[in-house]
């Protein structure tokens, strides 16, 4: 998802909060190394509870009715008109018959649409952030970030950049695209100090994953 806006004064996070430790602060070079050094936690995993609940609704649902039918018959009762109507279909009906081929294939894809969930974590809106060593019980405290909202840090750290009139920007797992639009300086200018601003924002938001800059500069379509 990509956030748009038009130029606007903002305010950086930096100068929302207390202001960073100098070099000269106690302390400070420490926590540089211990952030420098961190881990790359893994994404974050979904629960699915939307899925595991349609699975759990639909199977407990057709299994009860098979157990029904099954204590029926032992019961003295006669089959489901269906169970039978589907034995028979399935006795006469060859292997490469059309319907067979369709359902073996719908099966086949639920099957692996279940198998994608279980073994893949999901929440790929959700950016993992680096975790710093040397911090007591750290192990127990993950933090992460949505990639709208570092889409629109970025974005507004790009419109702060001089001759900057506009600004798109998409962040993803892998990449961060900038596109901007400049109505004054030189193009190549404007690229190289956009580019130097949203690395030291990409780097800022420490990010288990390094993601890869792409900037994008032109003029304003006249008209």
């Amino acid at each position: 998802m990509s956030a748009n806006a038009w130029r606007q004064p903002s305010t950086p996070p930096s100068e929302s909060g207390q202001a960073a430790p100098s070099a000269d602060t106690p302390g400070a070079g420490t926590t540089a190394v211990t952030e420098k050094e961190g881990r790359s936690p893994h994404r974050f995993w979904s629960a699915r509870r939307i899925a595991a609940a349609v699975v759990a609704l639909l199977s407990a649902a057709a299994t009860g009715l098979l157990l029904y039918d099954v204590i029926s018959v032992r019961a003295g009762g006669s089959a489901m008109r269906w169970r039978r109507r589907l034995a028979e279909e399935l006795a006469q009906r060859p292997l490469e018959d059309t319907w067979m081929i369709v359902g073996a294939a719908l099966t086949m894809a639920l099957g692996l649409w279940l198998f994608l969930l279980a073994v893949t974590p999901g929440l790929r809106r959700l950016l993992p952030m680096r975790q710093p060593t040397g911090i007591p019980e750290n192990k127990e405290v993950r933090a992460g970030i949505d990639h709208r909202a570092a889409a629109l840090f970025l974005r507004d750290r790009a419109l702060q950049v001089p001759g900057v009139q506009s600004a798109q920007v998409a962040v993803g797992r892998r990449k961060v695209k900038a596109r901007a639009q400049a109505h004054f300086r030189d193009l190549e200018e404007v690229r190289a100090d956009l580019k130097a601003a949203l690395g030291e924002a990409v780097t800022s938001l420490r990010l288990a994953r390094q993601p890869t800059l792409t900037v994008q500069v032109r003029r304003p379509k006249k008209g």
